[in-house]
């Protein structure tokens, strides 16, 4: 009866014929554990399978390796990856459907390297894989753009004769197209004996993901069938291009076309309309939503409620973040948190981060947008307690929090605070380096600016324009003018980095700020553009602070070229 419950599906009505037959004292055999593992992986109840597991070592049945696989993919389906493995160590000799399910559970957890790694184990031990082992170890390539392994699991697919099989073709043809290397993708393509909808759609998917539109809305145009995802595939890919008009045209042709609208569509549409931005096409695809009954898919109203949110239209947003309170989630929250904080909303913001504590769990995410409005109106006694709250509910500090805990305590003029969250991270990306840096150039803080620097560039860190941006006004605010131009020389020379407008303009006001007016109109005459009206005020200034009547004339001439509503008149004034 367990057995007959189990393989029809009827999981947990073979689980409790289990405990009922173990309550009364029945004796169970290897074939009622086995057929037990199986419901315990559908209905992924990890204590059971651990009862199930003592069990199976109290009767004897260790060495049985059909009950030893069927405990390394109970294990697996309920996320113990750890355990898994350890039992899948513990088989003595695991046979081809052992390692076809750890192979299959690594992929599952989103550790495609480990199933690779696996998979290739799997062959040195001489055991041949099933073909659909092939195409999962292949997709697990797809997931970390392991080209190079995929070439060898391609190479050793044609050596056991399982090329031609559809499944192993259509990921082969996903495999290179997810990691760029559409050429191999055509030839495979081209090849193939059985093409379906499958591999026509990774096809197009892949070239749209490579910026390919053009190539991807021919092959589209050329396929004998279509369905939701084909359809999905392209537009993802104009989006993703930023082609606009041409994703618009294609939503357009959609509605004409297909009835194959999907949540995954819809939320490409919001997206869409959230970028351009467009509320007024954002409301009319929430009207179709309420028509087709897609308010109540999660995934759908969390992009309604972001398309609101990036249109600006926050009233909406806050009324649709209430009409979802049945279902809403931590990316509600934060949608409807990081909406306010973009409009400069600090203080609205900072009261939805409180009222969700009431209700679930904030991500990482949303404490970097809660930092930066805290940061935005110099709440230094709010940015604390949230800096509490992440230690005392023990979250991983990634480098993004970090920079902005450092970022928020710098612009509320803490610097002490912002130093030490800084020297704890254990490692530090160009970002967090840059959120320090920059801090302290706005606090006055030059020397330590270029001490920061010094460390950046001994523990091997590349520096970026944001660094290069917070080392001239360090310079600025330390009077350091020759080593000013040195760094800002090193950005072309030793860094490969084309200065920006704000380093030109930093410049220009270390020169000016110091009255270095030779070295001013020297650099100014060899800069690579004409200078900006901001630039030649600044000019104008001090030439007249220091002075300067040639370069005061020019910039004064330059600016009355573009017809100032009050002409500039260059005089040096007599200080008698």
């Amino acid at each position: 009866m367990i057995t007959a419950y189990s393989q029809n599906g009827k999981a947990e009505e073979a689980l409790d014929l289990f405990i009922r037959m173990s309550s009364e004292g029945v004796f169970a055999s290897e074939v009622t554990f086995a057929s037990v593992l199986a419901s315990c992986g559908t209905m992924l109840e990890l204590w059971l399978s651990r009862q199930v597991h003592g069990l199976v070592v109290k009767y004897g049945f260790c060495g049985n390796v059909i009950l030893e696989s069927s405990l390394v993919d109970v294990y697996g389906k309920c996320g113990k990856i750890s355990e898994a493995r350890w039992m899948f160590d513990e088989i003595d000799n695991p046979n081809d459907v052992s390692w076809n399910v750890i192979v299959r559970r690594y992929l599952e957890m989103g550790e495609g390297k480990e199933a690779v790694k696996m998979f290739f184990k799997m062959i040195r031990k001489n055991v041949r894989p099933f073909s659909f082992t092939v195409s999962n170890v292949l997709r697990a390539c797809s997931s970390f753009h392991g080209l190079k392994e995929g070439n060898q699991i391609h190479g050793f697919s044609i050596k056991i004769n399982v090329e031609e099989d559809e499944g192993v073709s259509n990921t082969l043809i996903s495999m290179y197209a997810k990691c760029g290397d559409l050429a191999c993708a055509r030839r495979v393509f081209d090849l193939s004996c059985s093409r379906n909808l499958i591999s026509w759609t990774a096809m197009v998917s892949g070239h749209a993901m490579c910026g390919q539109t053009r190539e991807a809305r021919e092959l589209f145009d050329q396929m004998p069938d279509r369905n939701v995802i084909s359809w999905n595939a392209m537009l993802a890919g104009y989006m993703g291009s930023l082609e606009w008009e041409k994703a618009l045209d294609f939503v357009i042709l959609m509605r004409k076309q297909t009835k194959d609208i999907d949540h995954v569509t819809l939320g490409l549409i919001l997206n869409m309309c959230a970028a351009i931005p467009d509320a007024e096409l954002g409301k009319q695809v929430h009207g179709y939503i309420y028509r087709h009954g897609f308010y109540t898919n999660l995934f759908v109203a969390n992009a309604l409620l972001d398309m609101y949110g990036k249109c600006g239209n926050l009233r909406s947003a806050r009324v649709w973040f209430c009409e979802m309170s049945h279902l809403r989630d931590n990316v509600s929250w934060n949608a409807l948190l990081t909406s306010y904080a973009r409009h400069g909303m600090s203080e609205q913001a900072m009261m939805i981060f409180w009222k969700m504590l009431g209700e679930t769990m904030p991500s990482v995410y949303t404490f970097a947008t809660i930092l930066a409005a805290c940061a935005n109106i110099f709440a230094l006694e709010i940015g604390k307690q949230v800096h509490a709250f992440i230690i005392r509910n023990g979250y991983d500090m990634d480098a993004v929090v970090r920079g902005a805990l450092v970022d928020m305590y710098s612009k509320c003029r803490c610097t002490e605070y912002a130093v030490k969250v800084f020297d704890v991270a254990t490692s530090k990306d160009v970002i967090l380096w840059n959120s320090m840096i920059l801090g302290c150039s706005h606090n006055g803080r030059g020397d330590k600016v270029l001490e920061l620097f010094a460390s950046m560039e001994v523990q091997g860190a590349k520096p970026d324009h944001v660094t290069f941006q917070g080392i001239l006004l360090a310079c600025i605010s330390e009077g350091r003018v020759e080593l000013g131009w040195q760094y800002f020389k090193s950005m072309t020379d030793k860094h490969c980095l084309i200065p920006r407008l704000e380093h030109y303009e930093s410049m220009i006001e270390l020169y000016g700020q110091y009255g270095f007016m030779d070295e001013l109109e020297h650099f100014i005459s060899e800069m690579p553009f004409e200078p900006t009206p901001p630039m030649l005020i600044k000019v104008f200034d001090y030439s007249r602070k220091y002075r300067c009547l040639k370069l005061g004339e020019w910039a004064a001439d330059q600016l009355n070229k573009l017809n100032p509503p009050v002409p500039f008149l260059f005089e040096i004034m007599d200080n008698k």
